[in-house]
């Protein structure tokens, strides 16, 4: 296994280790938010529609799309490996969180895994908040010390010849795995493609989904 520990320049986070205590936490954001709605700071509203909007609108679909076409663009795929942000951003997905970008391949030869040990960088543009795990003080210390267990919690068992590399995100840096395209999926276009992606494979908690039967006939490239 590598780890990778880049130099962390987190800023605008709370590194505090209270990221388990999740519903003293919830409480305090809805104290929080209270005040300052009162205040007159925030909309409730705009807040909604924020929180809507990475939440059910963007969630992971965008990084999945990314991923369907570095499966069947190569070119695309070439060019994500080298500048990832141009790449992504040439979709259309770009933003707060997303300015630093970088793609990691799996490998029938290595697994990616991403985690952010100090707080909790995250890719909003291409996969939406944050879950809750992601952010827990337990994932981010046995990502590091054991990801292969951390792996088999959630039901992924590596063949035993895989190595596994773990990406620290920082403030600077936020990764994105592409998942093993995964067999039977030769024939699908991109829509179909991004069916399989789901946001713990673009993790490295995951591995991408294999197509239904009824998939591989219904939907081929034109």
């Amino acid at each position: 296994m590598t780890k990778d520990h880049s130099h962390h320049g987190h800023v605008d986070h709370d590194h505090a280790d209270d990221h388990s205590e999740l519903g003293e936490m919830d409480l305090r954001v809805r104290a929080l938010e209270t005040v300052l709605t009162e205040k007159g700071y925030i909309d409730p509203a705009a807040l909604d529609v924020l929180i809507d909007t990475y939440q059910t609108r963007i969630g992971p679909r965008n990084g999945a799309r990314v991923v369907a076409r570095a499966w069947a663009d190569a070119d695309f795929r070439e060019w994500l490996l080298r500048d990832a942000t141009a790449a992504i951003a040439s979709l259309g997905y770009t933003g707060r969180q997303g300015e630093h970008m970088v793609a990691v391949v799996n490998t029938p030869e290595q697994h990616n895994l991403v985690v952010c040990t100090l707080c909790s960088c995250y890719p909003w543009p291409v996969l939406g908040l944050p879950p809750t795990w992601y952010k827990s003080a337990p994932y981010r210390a046995r990502a590091v010390r054991d990801p292969r267990g951390v792996l088999a919690d959630f039901g992924v068992t590596l063949p035993k010849g895989m190595g596994i590399r773990v990406w620290d995100s920082t403030a600077e840096v936020r990764y994105l795995v592409i998942p093993q395209r995964p067999p039977g999926s030769e024939n699908l276009d991109e829509a179909a493609l991004a069916e399989l992606v789901s946001r713990d494979s673009m993790i490295g908690t995951g591995l991408a989904r294999s197509p239904a039967p009824q998939d591989e006939m219904a939907r081929p490239l034109a």
